[in-house]
């Protein structure tokens, strides 16, 4: 899909249903499962947002951009993830917060960045957060700058996401689990799982 394709969903994408649980459930660990609403607002999650960024890459096709978190001491070390982080005291709202957050990961403006709609919540178990996803475009290629919060960032063809035969399931091991199937996303031999290929499952039910 072209720039000017994208461009010319966004009327629709603002306006249909999201798939909310139904369409993040698909993609869910089977950890995320065990909580029902009521066991989730009972553990009172911090709030965090993150933002799903498309735009077009050097041949005009849009991506969306992905980072792979650097290595450190906790829950999420060394994950694929949108940019995107906790909400701090200065931030307005939300957006706000995923915008931010985005500009201090991988150095995009947040003036630069079109926001197209918020998707729904993701609760992630292990470290307690309830992460509020928002949609969002840019009309160039980004110049990208690392912080030292971000390995290295992954671009994903709009054309990947949507190719079916791209979800899969992989045995993971990490500090909260070992050996546990999990549904995922393969891009590139990168494995998307988790809070992220949850959001991604409504972005592609929602672009289809």
């Amino acid at each position: 899909m072209k720039l000017l394709d994208f461009k010319n969903k966004i009327d629709e994408l603002k306006s249909l249903n999201l798939g909310g649980l139904d369409a993040q459930f698909k993609l869910a660990p089977k950890l995320r499962l065990q909580y029902s609403q009521e066991k989730i607002t009972a553990r009172m999650p911090k709030k965090a947002a993150v933002l799903s960024l498309f735009y077009p890459n050097s041949k005009n096709e849009m991506c969306f951009l992905l980072t792979l978190r650097a290595s450190y001491k906790g829950t999420h070390s060394a994950q694929i993830s949108f940019p995107g982080g906790k909400i701090e005291k200065n931030d307005r709202n939300l957006e706000d917060t995923a915008l931010r957050e985005t500009f201090e990961e991988v150095g995009i403006e947040a003036s630069s960045v079109t926001i197209i709609r918020e998707l729904t919540d993701v609760y992630i178990p292990p470290s307690n957060f309830l992460a509020t996803p928002f949609m969002g475009y840019v009309e160039e290629k980004p110049n990208l700058i690392l912080n030292h919060e971000v390995a290295e960032v992954i671009e994903v063809s709009l054309k990947d996401l949507l190719n079916d035969k791209n979800i899969t399931s992989v045995s993971m091991t990490t500090s909260y689990m070992k050996e546990v199937d999990v549904p995922c996303f393969k891009f590139h031999n990168y494995i998307v799982w988790g809070a992220t290929a949850m959001m991604l499952s409504e972005i592609k039910e929602l672009l289809k």
